[in-house]
């Protein structure tokens, strides 16, 4: 397995299929992503969408899931982006869906048609062997070749694990908002990550 932008080849990453969503894979997706909003460190939200208001408020390009390679030992986890993890399936049954990922559009304006802020979400008994890794990584190659020069992400500053996946993959902070919004009641901090493409968007540009 090739190496991951940003990630030393000494780490280890889960073996799991990367392979584009499909509306079948909705509700295993649907069940991570309540999952990560349970943990109250993921994400704003408060309950997950139906899958029409979710298709339509995300692009249709590099919508992905990870899943089992087929192991009795394929379950994985972690979680970032907009947010983090879960449970349930995600042991070992060959092509459960163990993480997602999925980008939304930031902005109507032409000229920022190759922004996107993204979501990535694994399924809490699949945490701690490199699926998030392995997925973010993906998410950024597929990106690219859709055209996508930046990929950005408002994490909570409490979501340690989710940052640190982050800055393995390239991402760098650019600040910290503070009280920028409530969550369950109480005023809440985020951290914004970005990663800017050294491949697309690039003309004129002094890299």
């Amino acid at each position: 397995m090739d190496a991951l932008p940003g990630i030393p080849p000494s780490i280890p990453v889960e073996p799991v299929l990367i392979e584009p969503m499909t509306p079948a894979d909705w509700p295993a997706v649907r069940r991570i992503y309540a999952e990560g909003i349970a943990t109250g460190q993921a994400t704003f939200e408060t309950e997950p969408p139906g899958w029409d208001a979710w298709n339509r408020s995300h692009l249709p390009v590099c919508r992905l899931v990870a899943r089992a390679a087929g192991s009795d030992n394929d379950s994985d986890s972690g979680g970032d982006g907009d947010g983090s993890s879960g449970n349930g399936s995600g042991g070992g049954n060959a092509g459960a869906v163990l993480a997602w990922a999925a980008l939304a559009p930031v902005s109507g304006r032409a000229c920022y048609a190759g922004v996107a802020e993204h979501s990535i979400y694994v399924d809490a008994a699949a945490r701690g062997r490199g699926i998030g890794k392995r997925l973010l990584g993906e998410l950024a190659r597929q990106s690219e070749a859709a055209g996508i020069w930046t990929l950005q992400s408002s994490i909570f500053p409490e979501n340690a694990a989710s940052i640190a996946i982050h800055l393995a993959c390239g991402f760098r902070i650019l600040g910290r908002r503070k009280r920028v919004a409530m969550h369950n009641g109480v005023w809440r901090d985020t951290v914004i990550m970005e990663r800017r493409s050294n491949v697309v968007g690039v003309e004129g540009m002094q890299l």
